[in-house]
């Protein structure tokens, strides 16, 4: 039975209900992960759990190892991940306390070399059309409408740099070009999820106007703080829900996104390269 992964963000540092509970503390060819996985049943399903910032929240957006958080989940069995994040809202019909399940991403980091796993001699590109799993959303949305969580079906979230939040003339472009929500660690994620092979849908949890609404008063890390004590329990409800819908086996389009990526012909694979993408790139060394 295929484990599930949780990427638990801002004020969601650790997860109840779990049964047969163990922590795994591991290294990756990448450097550390964020702290130690939480293993654990729940539901019936395998879980794996990752705190997006540490324990504590001592590790801010921009020291993020997005690709240890990955490939420690990937080398653990985890091919479905669901992953808990705090954003600000641009649209005024999204208001706090509310949820987003985006289906959009726009990048606004400027990076390249931390936010993918390929390189050093193997070159990859995954399409990213659909940044997030399609089924995985919809089980994410009927299990927040289930839990009586306000949940929007689809946006796109705008993940910008930090630990700053935006300047008014950024959160007012942002505005135009369509972005609905903000945040700034998601895009990453998904980003190396679609690279490793592994459906991953997000639920956006959202705390504030950022600083565009000048009848509200701008973010500020308090606010959020606040505001996340409610989210966070709405949260739980809502993947407690989800988890149990998600198909045991990896069959769908994400978990095979790699069969018209690679450019790299095989024989000309690093062996360096080729043992730190292993749990990766397993199938196509078989």
């Amino acid at each position: 039975m295929t484990a599930i992964g949780i990427i638990g963000g801002s004020g969601l540092y650790s997860l109840e209900g779990l049964s047969e509970v163990s922590e795994i503390a591991l290294k990756t060819p990448f450097g550390e992960p964020s702290g130690p996985l939480v293993r654990g049943i729940l539901g019936g399903r395998e879980i794996y759990f990752l705190a997006r910032h540490g324990q504590g929240h001592r590790i801010a957006p921009h020291e993020i190892n997005h690709r240890a958080n990955i490939w420690a989940l990937r080398s653990h069995g985890v091919r479905f991940i669901l992953a808990i994040t705090a954003v600000g809202s641009l649209r005024e019909e999204l208001k706090p306390g509310e949820a987003v399940v985006p289906d959009q991403l726009f990048d606004r980091l400027g990076r390249r070399d931390g936010h993918t796993f390929f390189g050093e001699g193997i070159v990859a590109h995954v399409g990213f059309g659909d940044p997030y799993s399609a089924a995985l959303r919809e089980i994410l949305v009927s299990s927040c409408t289930k839990s009586g969580l306000p949940c929007k079906n689809g946006g796109t979230y705008v993940c910008m740099d930090g630990p700053a939040f935006s300047t008014r003339a950024e959160s007012h472009a942002y505005r135009q070009l369509g972005g609905d929500i903000i945040g700034m660690t998601n895009l990453p994620e998904a980003k190396l999820a679609r690279e490793a092979e592994m459906a991953l849908a997000t639920l956006a949890m959202v705390t504030d106007y950022d600083c565009w609404k000048t009848s509200a008063p701008p973010v500020t890390a308090d606010m959020i703080v606040a505001r996340l004590r409610s989210n966070v329990e709405a949260a739980k409800k809502a993947i407690a829900l989800a988890v149990p819908a998600i198909p045991e086996t990896a069959e769908w389009p994400e978990h095979r996104s790699l069969d018209s990526a690679m450019v790299t012909a095989r024989h000309l694979w690093p062996a360096e390269t080729l043992k730190k993408l292993d749990g990766i790139l397993e199938r196509f060394v078989q």
